[in-house]
């Protein structure tokens, strides 16, 4: 008896191991969609507040944003995330809105999701804005180790032809976040099971 749980013991943990693996492979193997089309819209996926202001994370993403909305690939944001905490003054969302604002993009050209809490949310919410104000295509801008579960969240809401702005994290510890997506991941694979 000893001896069955331990063989069902060994292969649950080499099953989690390659499933880890597995996710780890596609984690990193998301990129920029190359070349990238004009979209009618930029998301910026939402991302810890610092108090006021974007956390350094956040703000890898709003300057990826920008770099693009300057090189002409959208001419509208959505940024979208909800409120971190009850004491905090903005959203994620009007935080990221703010700190654009403050770098030249004028206000009409930001669109407000403030009441997602997930990467999911993000990507449902964001997508009724666009369809409400009539936006077909979207660039969706987060980090790279985020871009494949959000690019499969997009595919699974049927965005139209989705495309990925990915930026590298210079301030962030790869080895939290990455181990954290493969979580995250995981949690959205068994969650489409019931979509």
């Amino acid at each position: 008896m000893k001896r069955n749980l331990l063989i069902v013991l060994v292969v649950c943990i080499a099953a989690g191991l390659l499933w880890c693996a597995s996710v780890f492979g596609r984690i990193n193997s998301a990129a920029t969609t190359n070349p990238m089309q004009e979209a009618d819209v930029g998301i910026i996926l939402g991302m810890a507040m610092w108090g006021d202001k974007p956390s350094p994370g956040l703000q890898e993403r709003l300057d990826y944003g920008l770099e693009l909305y300057r090189e002409g690939k959208f001419p509208r944001f959505i940024v979208s995330g909800g409120l971190d905490r009850a004491d905090y003054k903005y959203t994620e969302a009007e935080g990221m809105k703010n700190y654009l604002v403050e770098q030249g993009v004028p206000e009409n050209a930001i669109i407000l999701e403030d009441k997602s809490t997930s990467t999911y949310e993000n990507l449902r919410f964001s997508q009724k804005l666009m369809k409400a104000k009539e936006l077909n295509t979207a660039v969706i801008i987060t980090h790279t180790f985020h871009g494949q579960r959000a690019l499969e969240i997009a595919r699974e809401l049927n965005y139209n032809r989705p495309e990925l702005g990915l930026t590298d994290s210079q301030v962030m510890s790869m080895l939290k976040y990455k181990t954290r997506e493969i979580l995250a991941y995981t949690k959205w694979k068994m969650q489409q099971l019931f979509l």
